[in-house]
């Protein structure tokens, strides 16, 4: 009986070990396979007047962005307000993109928390709702801690355990930290860290990376359209930006001239992308995004408190640097 019982107990573990590494197998090829080149708006949140989720105004909005070729939408960024939501509220919406999201573009899910535990069982919520691929933000309410070692451990972890692709995100305004370039070579090794969303601005960072990384499969979107063109240029398969909330064709009318060399075209169209994009990102952030989606037809409306609704100032600042640039 013994024997039995140690027998049974041995098949299930091997059956255990089995499946572990069937799933990184998986995983690892999905990451050789998956083409992340491309445009992507970082989706906000619509929200009642009662600060609920609005899934009605969210689906219109995606049933808009459907007409626009972008390679997929990112859900649960930065511009998604995902710090005010619950995690329920987080994979929920993920589930609600993926229902109404045509089966060929990506969807990219943010999963990242301040532990390794919580982004892993995050990362396989994301996973069960739809995601093609999730983007990891660095954890930082630690910061001080948060050196090279302790993030290559930290992404080695959700990369082991991810079910999809991982793709780490750099966006220091928001962290107070950057992603250590050694780290980034580092990571890009793991056969499952597919690439690298870099909001930090400097594109000298960006194209070392890509050189520093050409030897691996590893991908570098640009995250914000006030450098695209520049991005592209060092290298960049493609971008993250939240102007393309509102200006969607026009920011894949870039990519497109970026790609087909025709660098001339691309510059004045890059020129005058500067200003809106410097508005609804660094200058106002999310509120000023949410009210310009407004007067372009998509549904903006509030934040979630803390963040409060543009001044008057603000909104008329807002407008001249829309309007200046002959987008209104």
């Amino acid at each position: 009986m013994l024997c039995v019982r140690t027998w049974r107990g041995l098949t299930s573990l091997c059956r255990a070990v089995h499946l572990r590494s069937w799933k990184r197998t998986q995983s690892h090829a999905a990451a050789a396979r998956l083409d992340l080149s491309g445009i992507y708006p970082p989706i906000a949140t619509p929200f009642t007047a009662k600060e609920d989720v609005d899934y009605e105004k969210l689906e219109e909005n995606l049933q808009k962005y459907a007409k626009i070729p972008f390679k997929g939408l990112v859900v649960q960024g930065s511009n998604g307000e995902y710090p005010y939501l619950t995690e329920e509220e987080q994979v929920e919406v993920v589930r609600t993109v993926r229902r109404s999201l045509p089966v060929e573009k990506l969807l990219m899910a943010g999963s990242g928390c301040e532990s390794t535990r919580a982004t892993v069982r995050l990362t396989e919520k994301m996973v069960s709702a739809g995601a093609d691929a999730v983007l990891v933000v660095n954890p930082c309410f630690y910061k001080g801690k948060m050196d090279s070692r302790t993030l290559i451990n930290h992404f080695t972890k959700v990369a082991d355990s991810s079910p999809v692709p991982v793709v780490l995100y750099n966006v220091p305004a928001n962290t107070g930290l950057e992603l250590p370039l050694d780290a980034v070579v580092e990571l890009s090794q793991h056969p499952n860290i597919l690439g690298l969303k870099d909001s930090g601005g400097d594109v000298t960072r960006i194209g070392l990376i890509v050189h520093k990384t050409k030897a691996e499969d590893f991908q570098v979107l640009a995250g914000s359209a006030g450098f695209l063109m520049a991005a592209y240029c060092v290298g960049a398969v493609g971008g993250v930006c939240a102007l393309a909330n509102v200006l969607g064709q026009e920011l894949c009318e870039l990519e497109r001239l970026c790609m087909s060399g025709r660098w001339e075209e691309a510059r004045v169209l890059q020129q005058r992308l500067i200003e809106p994009n410097a508005a609804v990102t660094r200058k106002l952030g999310v509120p000023a995004l949410k009210q310009v989606m407004e007067w372009f037809g998509f549904h903006g409306g509030a934040c979630r408190s803390p963040l409060q609704p543009l001044t008057e100032a603000e909104i008329q600042q807002l407008r001249r640097d829309f309007s200046s640039n002959g987008w209104m």
